[in-house]
């Protein structure tokens, strides 16, 4: 394959990592679309290969780019002691974090009690509105849930293991 060609793949392919919804996006949809913005046919096995390495690459650049984001946040004060904002839904909640453009984890007060939510969120006169897609966890189930974080990530690696 050509090393102009490639050039041509792999800024097309990160152009449309970049671009799109990370939890819509498969590596066969990037393909589809790279294949028809760049007249290649992708599916075959050189293009394949390369389109998965640039992937991949993408991918671990993301990633270290999240860690490195999470190591800076971790040695700033937290709000109380002097550092950073921290960040209100339109309800009032508490956003601890954004998964994606559409979700997000807030702390909430429900009858007097904490509850963790990982909820989806549509926009809608200029406020971010939550929909019935998500959950709420109580104090009790969301130790239950960070308890077992660990195995969670053990069966992801293995899972991803015999998928590669």
């Amino acid at each position: 394959m050509e090393t102009e060609t490639q050039r041509k793949i792999d800024e097309t392919v990160r152009r449309i990592l970049e671009e799109s919804d990370m939890d819509q996006l498969t590596e066969s949809k990037i393909r589809k679309q790279a294949s028809q913005e760049l007249a290649l046919d992708l599916n075959k096995p050189p293009f394949k290969a390369f389109v998965n390495q640039v992937v991949e690459s993408f991918l671990e650049e993301q990633q270290r780019k999240q860690e490195q984001q999470e190591n800076d946040d971790e040695s700033k004060p937290a709000d109380d002691e002097g550092g950073q904002e921290r960040e209100y839904d339109d309800n009032g909640d508490l956003v601890i974090c954004r998964l994606s453009h559409k979700r997000k984890v807030t702390v909430q007060e429900f009858k007097g009690k904490p509850l963790v939510s990982l909820r989806e969120f549509f926009t809608k006169e200029g406020k971010e509105l939550p929909t019935s897609k998500g959950i709420s966890l109580t104090e009790e189930q969301w130790s239950v849930f960070k308890k077992n974080i660990p195995a969670i990530e053990k069966a992801i690696q293995k899972m991803e293991s015999r998928i590669n």
